[in-house]
């Protein structure tokens, strides 16, 4: 038999700090634990269920996972510790000393339902229950609910979301999506609805970060593509995109893109500030930063997408954004 721990009495390991009843021995958190758990001849099994385990990786010095891994594998007191997370990466974020304590088991648990249920889901998450405070409104909202599970566009939505995952949390942000459009004026659902907020979810966020930048850093994007197309994915510098930038300047438009260099630099840090370039890995942080190895985090396809709906973007930079990508 297990013996359960009521998380109230634990609540000091989750914090790191020792409990100030008099019973509980002042000391380090290891001998606490120890303490408090027992020996193997005082003792009978415990079993520690961590729940969103990915965020303790996230507490200074990961005490607690240290701690209960290190009892655990040293067999002075019988301790099992199971950790649930959603996270396929989570042994990424624990430390060489827990990791090495830790058994490496790792069960991955995925649904299997079917679409026949996953559609079941959708219809008991938007169905209002029978007592409702509004019983007309809630039986209207129900039947239109009903019509709508039945719908051959809100069928397909829902089949694209299951194909791509199975995850009910994003069949409830698809949902939370929907209904944020309800109002005043449309307060029932329809199957447009589901197909805007499908649409919205889907939405490529890097392309839509292109869409807010200045005429400047979309022609620095279109240079870093231009040599990552001649050079065949190879990492590039500031300077390399910055003579690619001068080269269209002078063959283009001399007088309207002439920026002076700091000028352009920002710009090119902004870029690396929103993420769609970044540092090439395991070089020297000391190399400067006109010459540091980057790499484009974008594609051809969103680069397209991005000017096709960037608002009065220049015929030559697109002209230039066309011969750089054919």
């Amino acid at each position: 038999m297990f013996r359960p721990i009521h998380l109230q009495n634990f609540y000091f390991y989750f914090t790191g700090k020792l409990c100030r009843k008099p019973f509980f021995p002042t000391g380090s958190f290891k001998k606490s634990t120890v303490f408090f758990l027992g020996d193997r001849t005082s003792s009978c099994p415990v079993m520690f269920i961590l729940d969103e385990f990915d965020l303790f990786a996230h507490h200074k010095n990961q005490t607690l996972l240290y701690n209960l891994f290190d009892i655990a594998q040293s067999a002075q007191t019988p301790v099992a510790v199971i950790g649930l997370t959603c996270r396929l990466d989570v042994m990424e974020l624990l430390e060489k000393r827990v990791k090495s304590r830790f058994s490496h088991r790792q069960i991955h648990l995925l649904n299997s339902f079917s679409f026949s249920q996953y559609l079941e889901m959708f219809q008991n998450q938007l169905s209002l229950p029978p007592d409702f405070p509004d019983s007309r409104f809630g039986g209207e909202w129900n039947k239109n609910i009903e019509s709508l599970t039945g719908n051959k566009t809100v069928e397909e939505v829902l089949q694209k979301l299951f194909n791509s995952t199975k995850d009910v949390r994003s069949l409830h942000m698809l949902l939370l999506l929907t209904l944020c459009r309800i109002n005043a004026s449309h307060p029932q659902l329809n199957a447009g609805d589901f197909l805007e907020a499908f649409k919205l979810r889907s939405m490529d966020s890097k392309a839509n970060l292109l869409h807010g930048l200045s005429v400047l850093e979309l022609c620095l994007i279109i240079a870093m593509k231009h040599l990552h197309d001649i050079y065949d994915g190879e990492p590039f510098n500031f300077q390399m995109v910055h003579n690619e930038f001068q080269k269209f300047v002078q063959r283009k438009a001399h007088s309207v893109y002439n920026f002076e260099t700091p000028i352009v630099m920002k710009a090119f840090e902004h870029l690396h500030q929103l993420e769609l370039i970044k540092p090439m890995e395991g070089l020297s942080v000391r190399a400067q930063k006109e010459y540091r190895l980057m790499k484009l985090l974008l594609d051809n396809t969103q680069i397209t997408e991005a000017l096709q709906k960037y608002p009065n973007c220049p015929t030559d930079v697109k002209q230039w954004a066309v011969s750089s990508l054919s």
